[in-house]
C-alpha cells in the first residue's frame, strides 16, 4: 500500500485541534471524576487551627482543598523540620544534607480556593491517634510520605521501632516488608508495609525484571492484618509500569506493554485497566476485612514525575527553582488515566461497601493536581543511596519529593481527614 504524503500546513492543522480537544478532555475528566463529593473539604477552617492562620471570606463550608496554587511562606516562616531535627529522613530524599542548590522549594505553602490549610498540628494528631494506629501501604512514595508523618511528629515526640532489623521479613526485592513505630507517650503506632502492587505479585524473572501479578488477590502481607489498624493509607502506581503479566483464578490471563512473553498470545492489558483492578480488589478486601475494619481508608492519589530533557535512564533532570502556576501545563495523559483509575475504584468499592451494609468511610486523598504544580521539590542528583556521601554516587530522582517540602501538605490534608472532619 502507498503512502500518502501531508504537508506539514495541512498536519500542523489537523494535530493543533487534536490536540486541543484532547487536552480539554483530559481537563473535564480529571475535574469531573470525583463530582461531586471531592475529598478532602473542611468545615470550619478557622477552628481546626493552632496557628495564626484564618480562612478567608469564602465559603469555608464548601471548601475544596485538593484545588489551589502554591504561593509564598509568610515572611520568617520556618520548615516544620530540618534534616538536623529529623532522623527519618532518607538519604535518598535528604535535599538539604547533600546540598541541593537552592531551598526555595520549602518557601512556597499550598492554599485551596476560597480558604486556607491549616497548618498541622503535631500534638493534636498524635492526641486524636492516642490508643490507635495507622499503616502505610505501597511503594516507595508511600514510604516518602510515611516518613515525612514521622518527621512531622518529631516535634512533639520520637517512636520507637517495635520489630528489630534480624526479625523482619524481606521480600524479593531486599526490601522490609513491614516496619512498625511506636508512640508510647500516646500508645499510638504508625506502621509502613511495602506492597508495591498491592495485590499478590511475585518476581518471575529476576534477570529482566518481570512480575506475575495476582489481579484478583490482595497482598495477604497487609491484609491480613488491616482490621487490627484504625485507619490505612493506600497509594501506588509506578510498579505497575514493571513489565508483568497478569493472573486471575491462578491462571496467566493478559499483560502489559512491558512484557514480551516468548510464544504465548496473552493478550495486552493497558496499564490503567490493571491499576483499577488492583485497587478496586485492595480496597474490596478493607471492605470485608475479617474480624471488621471500623475506621477510615485514605486512598492517596497518584503523583507525576518531572523529568525534562529525557527519562530517568536517559538524561533527564529536574532543575527547576519555582512552582508551576496554575495553568502553566496541563496534566499529562498517563496521570489524568491513572488518577481516573484510582477514582473509579473508590466508586466501585463504596458501592460494594453500600450494597453489603457496611458503612465504611473509604475518602481520597486527591493530590495529583497540587503535585503536579511542583517539579522544583524532588531530589534531583541531591538525594543518595543509603549511607552516601556528598562525593558519593547519585541517582537522578524526579519522582519523590524532598524532605521537608511540599509532601508535608499531604499530612496537613490527612489531618484534615483522620482528624477534623
Amino acid at each position: 500500500m502507498k503512502s500518502h504524503k501531508s504537508s506539514p500546513k495541512r498536519s500542523a492543522a489537523i494535530a493543533a485541534p487534536v490536540a486541543f480537544l484532547l487536552a480539554l478532555g483530559l481537563l473535564s475528566l480529571y475535574h469531573s471524576a470525583f463530582s461531586p463529593r471531592r475529598y478532602p473539604r473542611v468545615v470550619d477552617v478557622a477552628s481546626s487551627s493552632s496557628s495564626s492562620s484564618s480562612s478567608s471570606s469564602g465559603d469555608a463550608g464548601t471548601c475544596d482543598l485538593t484545588r489551589g496554587e502554591w504561593v509564598p511562606e509568610a515572611a520568617g516562616a520556618a520548615p516544620y523540620y530540618t534534616n538536623l531535627t529529623c532522623p527519618f529522613i532518607d538519604d535518598l530524599q535528604n535535599c538539604m544534607k547533600f546540598g541541593k542548590p537552592s531551598l526555595d522549594f520549602v518557601r512556597w505553602r499550598w492554599r485551596p480556593d476560597g480558604c486556607e490549610l491549616p497548618r498541622f498540628n503535631a500534638a493534636r494528631f498524635l492526641d486524636a491517634m492516642r490508643g490507635k494506629s495507622i499503616a502505610f501501604v505501597g511503594d516507595s512514595l508511600a514510604r516518602n510520605h510515611f516518613k515525612s508523618l514521622l518527621c512531622l511528629l518529631s516535634s512533639v515526640a520520637q517512636p520507637a521501632e517495635v520489630v528489630g532489623a534480624a526479625e523482619r521479613e524481606v521480600d524479593a526485592t531486599g526490601r522490609v516488608v513491614r516496619r512498625d513505630f511506636y508512640y508510647g507517650s500516646h500508645d499510638f503506632t504508625a506502621s509502613l508495609f511495602w506492597s508495591p502492587f498491592l495485590v499478590r505479585a511475585n518476581l518471575s524473572n529476576a534477570t529482566i525484571g518481570m512480575w506475575d501479578v495476582h489481579l484478583d488477590e490482595p497482598d495477604a502481607r497487609w491484609a491480613a492484618h488491616v482490621a487490627s489498624f484504625d485507619h490505612v493509607v493506600l497509594s501506588g502506581t509506578n510498579w505497575f509500569l514493571r513489565p508483568s503479566v497478569y493472573h486471575e483464578r491462578g491462571r496467566a490471563v493478559a499483560r502489559n506493554n512491558n512484557a514480551i512473553v516468548r510464544g504465548s498470545n496473552l493478550r495486552e492489558l493497558a496499564v490503567p485497566r490493571a491499576l483499577r483492578a488492583a485497587f478496586r480488589v485492595a480496597l474490596g478486601a478493607i471492605v470485608d476485612a475479617d474480624g471488621g475494619f471500623g475506621g477510615k481508608a485514605v486512598l492517596r492519589t497518584v503523583t507525576p514525575a518531572h523529568f525534562e530533557n529525557g527519562e530517568w535512564n536517559t538524561g533527564g533532570d529536574c532543575v527547576r527553582t519555582r512552582p508551576y502556576r496554575r495553568g502553566d501545563r496541563a496534566l499529562g495523559a498517563f496521570e489524568a488515566e491513572y488518577r481516573g483509575a484510582q477514582v473509579e475504584a473508590l466508586r466501585e468499592a463504596e458501592a460494594k461497601a453500600r450494597a453489603k451494609g457496611k458503612g465504611k468511610e473509604l475518602l481520597l486523598m486527591d493530590v495529583t493536581g497540587a503535585m503536579d504544580l511542583r517539579p522544583d521539590a524532588h531530589p534531583s542528583r541531591y538525594g543518595h543511596l543509603p549511607g552516601g556521601t556528598v562525593e558519593g554516587n547519585f541517582i537522578v530522582d524526579c519522582l519523590h519529593w524532598c524532605l521537608p517540602g511540599p509532601i508535608d501538605m499531604w499530612s496537613e490534608l490527612l489531618f484534615q481527614m483522620l482528624v477534623h472532619q
